[in-house]
């Protein structure tokens, strides 16, 4: 029985290959004083576009510094086989890591086998050990033709590895899928866990029962998605069942670290998560949408089901038409501003020489502008609508508008009947390629579509400097959308409250009273 962590590779997922010194340091220390072989410590790569971390290309000085703080263990470093050719080896890629490497990892989709098989070669004449990931295990049963091209690796492969990519086979499977890896070749094999359903310690434990030779696992399950074996988790029961030494000291220590970590990440599975392991979906999609904090659960779930039926989306809906309707339209955002002015606010709208709209971005607002006697529209996304029946009352004589992406939507549709006969769907966001998943820019092409020429915005008041992740992406996502909307041909843009924001002309909403 082999045992290799991967958590600063698999966890590089979370943190884009960046991990604080002491962390890591932390880590290599509790490696070198628990049961653990091969410590895999990141990819080895070509430059890509976009930013990598250190842990993604691991320099000659990380691989150096990691091995003498784990002399003990033996170090791997995992290629992603579809950017990396058999020129490159030639021409260097692993030169630096020879004195500190021991195996290199070949993450493999199993339509590219063929292509796996010569860069290994090259791998293997370099002095390295070499470990096939082959992806997607989930799918092999109905398609495993690629495994009749292992005959005659025994060689040049010292282990190949089902990789549960999806997080959805049970023990049966992994024995079905073992006994069927065993028939096409002598290559030792291991095993790749990811935990949506909960099942990789008792898939783990039925691989090795078959005849797995080396197994995976991260600190925490730190990983892609749902995340992996914990390796705590399976030391714990490696020590109870099979009497395998662990100091609790070192193991303690370093997961109360990640811990601390996965507070600001938050892996490990969901229900979103769970429903696309069930049905082997991947996994990328389902971490950028719970991480964006945007969409609720159940509207995850819906766009994982579209896409499992192969539906582009499940609904659509009337189309709103352009008009000339209105002539100035408040877009009308979730920050404390939008409460604070809220009677002027109100008086502006309700003054018919102004001919105006309100237009919601999202749904904050909903409740304390209720009242107010001028046509709404709500530009939503994700489950807002539930929030405009509970917040609007019954016997309104506001005439409202919900307005949704136009179709079709990366989430599905998910409303209820009450909603569907208010609902409308924008043709086209024209005026940004930005995004069209974002309440301000679904509220600034629907008060254009409507007719309005002087768009004014309220309650957009910006993030402060300790904003989070989520907060980041969206203020970044808003500034893109204002500075294409402040470009719109014929249309004029301010803001009537103070705003963080760059671009926007504010003139004060009193002046206009």
């Amino acid at each position: 029985m082999i045992l290799l962590d991967c958590t600063l590779r698999d966890g590089g997922y979370y943190t884009n290959w960046d991990f604080d010194g002491a962390l890591v340091e932390e880590y290599a220390i509790a490696m070198e004083n628990l049961p653990i072989n091969y410590v895999e410590v990141g990819y080895r790569s070509i430059p890509l576009k976009g930013y990598l971390g250190q842990y993604y290309y691991c320099p000659e000085y990380v691989l150096r510094q990691l091995k003498t703080l784990m002399p003990s263990k033996e170090l791997t470093i995992i290629l992603n086989e579809k950017d990396i050719r058999v020129e490159h080896v030639q021409n260097g890629l692993l030169e630096s890591a020879k004195p500190y490497v021991s195996m290199v990892r070949m993450a493999i989709d199993p339509k590219n086998i063929l292509r796996a098989i010569e860069l290994a070669k090259v791998v293997k004449a370099e002095g390295f050990k070499v470990a096939f990931n082959v992806m997607y295990m989930s799918n092999w049963k109905n398609d495993g033709s690629f495994l009749d091209l292992l005959e005659g690796l025994e060689n040049t492969v010292d282990y190949f590895y089902m990789v549960d990519s999806y997080g959805g086979v049970m023990p049966e499977d992994v024995k079905e899928i073992v006994q069927l890896v065993k028939s096409k070749t002598q290559v030792p094999l291991g095993f790749h866990g990811h935990d949506n359903l909960e099942m990789a310690l008792i898939n783990t434990i039925t691989a090795l029962q078959e005849g797995c030779e080396i197994v995976d696992a991260t600190i925490t399950g730190m990983g892609r998605g749902a995340g992996n074996l914990k390796t705590e988790l399976l030391l714990t029961y490696l020590e109870s069942s099979r009497k395998l030494p662990v100091s609790y000291r070192y193991l303690s220590k370093v997961v109360h670290e990640f811990e601390e970590l996965r507070k600001q990440y938050q892996w490990g599975t969901s229900l979103p998560y769970m429903f696309s392991g069930a049905k082997s979906l991947p996994q990328k999609q389902v971490m950028e949408w719970v991480g964006m904090n945007r969409y609720p659960l159940g509207h995850i779930i819906n766009a994982l089901n579209n896409q499992k039926q192969e539906l582009e989306d499940n609904l659509k809906l009337p189309v709103l038409e352009k008009s000339k309707s209105y002539a100035k339209a408040i877009i009308l955002g979730g920050g404390k501003t939008a409460r604070d002015h809220k009677v002027a606010i109100q008086k502006f709208l309700e003054n018919p020489q102004n001919e105006a709209i309100l237009i919601h971005a999202g749904a904050r607002n909903i409740k304390e502008y209720a009242s107010v006697a001028c046509d709404q529209v709500f530009g939503l996304v994700g489950s807002e609508s539930d929030k405009v029946l509970k917040d609007i009352p019954n016997d309104t004589t506001v005439k409202i508008t919900c307005v949704y992406p136009p179709f079709p939507r990366p989430m599905g549709t998910s409303i209820s009947e009450d909603i569907y006969k208010l609902a409308k769907e924008l043709h086209n966001i024209e005026f940004t390629k930005v995004t069209t998943d974002s309440p301000m820019a679904i509220a600034i092409q629907a008060a254009i579509d409507l007719g309005a020429e002087e768009l004014y915005f309220v309650g957009f008041d910006g993030y402060d400097v300790n904003m989070n992740q989520n907060q980041f992406v969206i203020a970044n996502e808003n500034q893109q959308v204002i500075d294409d909307a402040v470009n719109i041909e014929g249309v004029t843009i301010k803001t009537f409250t103070p705003t963080k924001y760059q671009n926007l002309e504010i003139v004060s909403l009193y002046s206009f009273l």
